[in-house]
């Protein structure tokens, strides 16, 4: 009963946020109106500073079609040399939603560091629930999001 109330709460937040926003060229990032990830926070620095880092638009670089701010060049060329290592999982999504089939938008400051990939969530009382089980909540996200990869985050919140 309580994953019936966290979805439908997720699913109601998501909602509110999606509402404003547009994807990225390749529909599995999750990007706002300008095409902008994680909120213009700096994914390198997650690894390199071990905390959330807001990035400047003077260091910035594309992959799948979204944008990345960077908080220094050297972290922007770090990304560079290997984007897949470097960019969230799940194109940027909820790593909790995606475990229940669904794309959600996150806050950059609900993040952690697994196996050296980087996770986000909607916020951090669904990383909270996220923890309980991370391994299991993995192994499911990663069943889901071959399926729900190329879906829109707007028809995912509807089913």
């Amino acid at each position: 009963m309580k994953l019936l109330t966290l979805v439908k709460s997720m699913t109601l937040a998501s909602s509110l946020v999606l509402s404003s926003l547009s994807f990225a060229a390749d529909i599995g990032v999750n990007a706002d109106a300008n095409d902008l990830a994680i909120s213009g926070y700096d994914t390198v620095a997650y690894f390199t500073k071990g905390a959330p880092v807001k990035g400047k638009g003077k260091y910035s670089a594309t992959h799948k079609g979204a944008i990345f701010h960077f908080a220094s060049a050297e972290n922007r060329d770090l990304f560079k040399s290997n984007p897949d290592h470097y960019a969230p999982q799940y194109g940027g999504y909820c790593a909790m939603g995606v475990a229940l089939s669904k794309k959600f938008d996150v806050d950059p400051k609900a993040w952690r560091i697994v196996d050296n990939k980087l996770y986000l969530n909607l916020n951090k009382d669904v990383q909270k629930k996220w923890a309980t089980d991370i391994p299991g909540h993995l192994a499911e996200s990663e069943r889901n999001w071959n399926g729900i990869e190329a879906v829109s985050a707007d028809v995912l919140a509807d089913e």
